[in-house]
């Protein structure tokens, strides 16, 4: 991949910092030791003719590399974890990709919907009904998620492609203490984090939120 550019918003609530999903895609190209050049749509504007052509449903992150656009967050870590065997080693490609489907449709939904429960819309009289059930949702998936990391440093033998969307997965329920019930799995995310190429990620992310905020905010 080469001439990359990621698209990310350029300004997004501060509770929300971190968590956007061109952040793991800006996480697996700095594993890669990719280059790229960021590249911010401000989210009033994300609807708009031109920007509809980069991301049909007008979200974060589209990237372009190669002449193409290439949208979806899993999609993309895909396809620059195909770069990297570091990322995407071919004797565990199966089980790594395994796990990357497993971040994305098994643990990931539920830990959103909590997200979305207490973020977006905490004020509103239903929320407080279905947040219990959210609750014991996201619970029984980091249940599950806490045995098969018990005694291991990452999801496979070494830290892969698989480890970034699941990582930015958990991140989505930071705001409660619900990953810290489980030893294995907070040891996990902060392992995670502590990489260099996390932090250069999240770096590139938050400067452009700080260049983009309204003087308001």
């Amino acid at each position: 991949m080469k001439n990359i550019a990621v698209w990310g918003f350029s300004w997004v609530p501060a509770f929300a910092h971190g968590l956007v999903r061109d952040l793991r895609v800006r996480w697996a190209l700095e594993e890669a030791g990719l280059a790229y050049e960021s590249r911010w749509i401000d989210p009033a504007q994300r609807h708009s003719q031109a920007y509809r052509r980069k991301h049909p449903f007008g979200l974060v992150p589209a990237v372009e590399a190669d002449g193409a656009t290439l949208v979806e967050s899993g999609a993309i870590v895909y396809a620059v974890a195909e770069q990297s065997p570091a990322l995407l080693p071919a004797e565990r490609r199966i089980e790594t990709l395994t796990w990357m489907f497993s971040a994305l449709n098994t643990v990931e939904p539920p830990l959103w919907n909590l997200f979305v429960i207490d973020r977006l819309h905490g004020d509103e009289p239903w929320a407080a009904l279905r947040r219990p059930g959210a609750v014991e949702e996201a619970q029984a998936r980091l249940a599950a998620l806490a045995d098969t990391l018990d005694g291991r440093e990452y999801l496979l033998d070494r830290f892969g492609a698989a480890d970034i969307l699941m990582v930015t997965a958990l991140r989505f329920v930071r705001h409660t203490g619900l990953v810290a019930e489980f030893p294995s799995l907070d040891a996990y995310v902060k392992r995670c984090e502590a990489r260099p190429a996390f932090q250069a990620a999240l770096r590139n992310q938050l400067a452009g939120y700080m260049r983009h905020a309204p003087a308001a905010a």
